[in-house]
């Protein structure tokens, strides 16, 4: 395959370079849509033979018109803006890159549960506006002895136990797809979901965005939680509801939470906005100088081997590389790098 073209449907880095330094040992060439929508991206998509990709929507639509296409690596960790049946018929590989980031977010996740547990974002606006009083922010309490329910046991959750184990809490988890003797291992109690969100002081979300998960924070979880209980969530906006979680913090249901993901971002009239007690930022968790490097490292590797005739490292459908043995796509002519 001479001069391979990739296709970047959108990016948020502040340059590509170190995807075009990897991809000019096959002499390929890249070319970045003008915009993440459906026609500017198969502008430079549609003969593509690889497509990278970071927020943008790609639908069934769109990928039964990439002509050429044999792999869309996502730059990130979910993969929930693709349409995985639709590429899996066509026989094109989706790839992620799963643990990129998995320091940054458990660091993350770790700094919002201290800013919430002593006030910290709090106290500092009363402070800058000349509040300079501890009784502003009371009460806050002990954090040693709390309990924090990890939903979700993988790879940022393991990263996020020794750190809360460190300032003395308690840590429990749910997830039915991890064994109670892996979770023991890292002194970890396996629970319910039931029990978790009845028991736990701190609540943080990292589980991925499936049927199942879709707004699984409701109004009726929130009813079950203790009214000291706060609320994490660095995975996916859409696992909570927002609407039902302003409402439980009316009726003080429970203490607050810190937000990292929205299901709508940058949010527009949310009714999380201006709450002393919810913390947000702007989806940033996954965010280190070195992260953004190693994310568009990984992913454009995954493309190099894909095109170089290999099997990908991290394939979301790997059923896809069957399909195109059965249909004898494999056989296309592969880079030489």
């Amino acid at each position: 395959m001479l001069h391979p073209l990739i296709a970047v449907s959108d990016s948020a880095f502040p340059n590509l370079d170190p995807a075009r330094m990897l991809l000019a040992k096959c002499d390929a060439e890249l070319r970045l849509a003008e915009e993440p929508t459906p026609d500017a991206i198969l502008t430079v998509a549609r003969n593509a033979d690889a497509v990278l990709v970071t927020y943008a929507q790609v639908t069934g639509e769109m990928i039964r018109q990439m002509m050429r296409c044999r792999i869309i690596a996502r730059f990130g960790v979910g993969v929930d803006n693709v349409d995985i049946g639709a590429a899996t018929e066509a026989g094109i590989v989706v790839t992620n890159v799963p643990d990129y980031c998995i320091d940054e977010v458990s660091d993350h996740a770790m700094a919002l549960l201290l800013a919430l547990a002593r006030k910290v974002s709090l106290a500092n606006r009363h402070a800058h506006a000349g509040r300079w009083e501890m009784p502003s922010v009371a009460p806050i309490h002990r954090l040693r002895g709390s309990i924090l329910g990890l939903l979700g046991f993988g790879r940022i959750s393991q990263l996020l136990t020794p750190k809360a184990q460190a300032f003395g809490l308690s840590v429990i988890s749910c997830d039915p797809l991890v064994e109670q003797q892996a979770m023991t291992r890292t002194g970890v109690e396996k629970v319910d979901f039931r029990e978790l969100i009845r028991i736990s002081d701190f609540i943080s979300i990292h589980a991925p965005l499936v049927p199942e998960t879709n707004r699984l924070f409701d109004g009726k979880v929130f009813r079950q939680m203790k009214p000291s209980a706060y609320l994490i969530n660095t995975a996916r906006g859409a696992i909570v509801d927002e609407a039902e979680l302003a409402h439980a913090l009316d009726r003080g249901q429970l203490a607050g939470a810190a937000l990292d993901v929205l299901s709508r971002e940058p949010p527009q009239n949310s009714p999380l906005l201006g709450r002393e007690n919810v913390i947000l930022t702007p989806h940033m968790s996954f965010y280190s100088e070195e992260s953004l490097i190693d994310l568009q490292t990984r992913a454009t590797e995954e493309v190099l081997r894909v095109l170089g005739g290999e099997e990908p490292h991290n394939a979301v459908n790997p059923e896809a590389l069957k399909v195109r043995r059965q249909r004898g796509l494999s056989v296309d002519q592969s880079i030489r790098v």
